[in-house]
């Protein structure tokens, strides 16, 4: 029995699906599911997207086999919000291609379930869902910036710009080394170091103003397609439906 969620389900053959799983204790998994597209299977509302709970698998010579599920949150909320349900499909992608197998991903796991959570509280804005998750991603991969320092001499002090070529904050005097930096606010800046390192159920605990969001959505866009070796097709749609 592994702890999990659903991150992709693909049709096979008449009645059966490939899913993708991310799980606490195995990673990410390749599952076959068989029969649960057929209208009396008692897998078939487990077997999709968002679904979050625990997975009985059998492990066959090159997949796992589907036998049982209980789930938790089928998050259908979700299913029926746009552009909301748009951004959950970014999310999935992002874990999928951040996920790998037989590895510990429990960060990941607890990282996107509070996540999809917070996109149904209506009180929270959507953009700001977004960037913070893609920062915390590369904190749960141990690739995030540097950012309560400046990359380059040290110093805490005085932090207002922000550089994805060199990975980190930079201070008033070491900005303008660095052509692709960008101009924070002191409230952006600290909106990137609490995304950083605030505790994980703390992490949706605060809003910014329109003026810090367009900060963080250039400064952490920017970040993520560097980041990234290729865009995210759910990005693509994401993009359409929300004006970038």
């Amino acid at each position: 029995m592994v702890t999990g969620m659903v991150l992709s389900a693909m049709p096979v053959g008449d009645y059966d699906k490939r899913l993708t799983l991310l799980t606490k204790e195995r990673g990410k998994l390749t599952v076959f599911a068989k029969g649960v597209r057929r209208p009396s299977s008692h897998l078939m509302a487990a077997a999709t997207p968002f679904v979050f709970g625990s997975f009985q698998l059998n492990e066959g010579r090159s997949i796992y086999h589907l036998q049982y599920a209980s789930v938790r949150s089928y998050f259908t909320e979700l299913a029926r919000a746009q552009p909301e349900i748009y951004y959950g499909f970014y999310f999935l992608e992002l874990a999928d291609y951040y996920g790998q197998e037989n590895a510990d991903e429990g960060g990941m796991l607890n990282l996107l379930y509070l996540t999809l959570r917070a996109l149904m509280n209506p009180k929270i804005d959507n953009r700001l869902i977004r960037r913070a998750f893609e920062l915390r991603a590369l904190v749960v991969q141990g690739e995030y910036p540097q950012a309560d320092a400046c990359v380059l001499c040290g110093v805490k002090e005085g932090l207002e710009a922000f550089s994805w070529k060199k990975h980190g904050m930079l201070c008033k005097s070491c900005a303008p080394s660095a052509p692709d930096a960008r101009h924070l606010d002191a409230a952006a800046v600290y909106a990137m170091q609490y995304i950083i390192f605030a505790p994980l159920q703390k992490l949706y605990a605060f809003a910014v103003k329109p003026a810090i969001q367009a900060q963080l959505d250039t400064a952490v866009g920017e970040l993520m397609n560097w980041t990234l070796d290729r865009k995210m097709k759910s990005q693509e749609m994401l993009d359409v439906m929300t004006g970038g």
